[in-house]
């Protein structure tokens, strides 16, 4: 079993994601730490890029912050090595194709794969040009996390065919951001996803009650939410950690009950 898949061996997952550097890694650090010991059950990490496409503006914020503290990927990679130290929580990277591509992409998928991160998400890849990183992710162990969109409609069965680790299922059109309320039919596209993979997958984009949580976990295998959680870093800063803490122990919480 893959620790991907481990995340939601034990029921409904929480997955809560952070922008790494923001306001800086020591705090990028304790609040992961923090998240993980408040029940978190896989964590995305955000690798800063000055032009996120698929983010509003809370992550475009703290991508802008992050990256003028001075945050770069190999700091990143050094924090995450030192965090695999005592952190067992599935970790994966969310960031965009450019970053992976100006590192050099077999250069980057090698040294996830050294540190401890079990996988990869580039919202800006289309599932017709996985290819370009997908064969990389597979000869390294790492797993190359599709998205589904609603807008994916008769895309979603082939896409879920061959994905990897978990599938992300995108709540809303647009960007990332706190919704008052969603309104896509997530158990449509659920029940395609499950028609056609056994993988797991989890609803992002948009959650930030426990309440919708809840609701979207009992519809999926899991819950992902960002903006939240750095707006609460935003208003935090070096302080917040114990205010995400609360936070993640209370989706958590409302998670088990899906």
């Amino acid at each position: 079993m893959s620790n991907i898949a481990k995340a939601f061996a034990g029921g409904k997952a929480f997955i809560p994601f952070i922008t790494c550097g923001d306001p800086d890694l020591e705090t990028t650090a304790k609040v992961v730490r923090a998240m993980a010991e408040s029940g978190a059950d896989l964590i995305e990490l955000g690798i800063p890029f000055s032009d996120p496409t698929a983010e509003g503006p809370v992550i475009q914020a703290a991508n802008v912050r992050a990256l003028s503290a001075g945050t770069t990927t190999d700091k990143i990679f050094d924090m995450v090595r030192n965090l695999r130290r005592d952190v067992t929580v599935p970790m994966v990277f969310m960031t965009y194709a450019n970053v992976v591509f100006s590192y050099g992409s077999q250069r980057f998928i090698s040294t996830c794969a050294d540190i401890g991160i079990d996988g990869l998400i580039l919202p800006d890849i289309p599932y017709e040009e996985k290819d370009e990183f997908d064969p990389i992710c597979k000869r390294y162990g790492l797993d190359l996390i599709s998205l589904v969109a609603p807008t994916s409609e008769d895309r979603i069965a082939t896409v879920a065919r061959e994905a990897g680790g978990f599938i992300y299922v995108v709540s809303s059109l647009g960007v990332t951001g706190v919704r008052s309320e969603i309104t896509t039919d997530i158990g449509a596209m659920v029940k395609l996803i499950r028609a056609n993979s056994k993988l797991p997958c989890a609803v992002g984009f948009g959650i930030s009650t426990p309440e919708q949580a809840k609701k979207m976990a009992a519809l999926s295998d899991g819950a992902i939410v960002g903006s939240a959680i750095v707006k609460l870093i935003a208003q935090y800063g070096r302080n917040a950690v114990p205010y995400v803490a609360d936070y993640v122990k209370a989706m958590k919480d409302a998670v088990r009950q899906a």
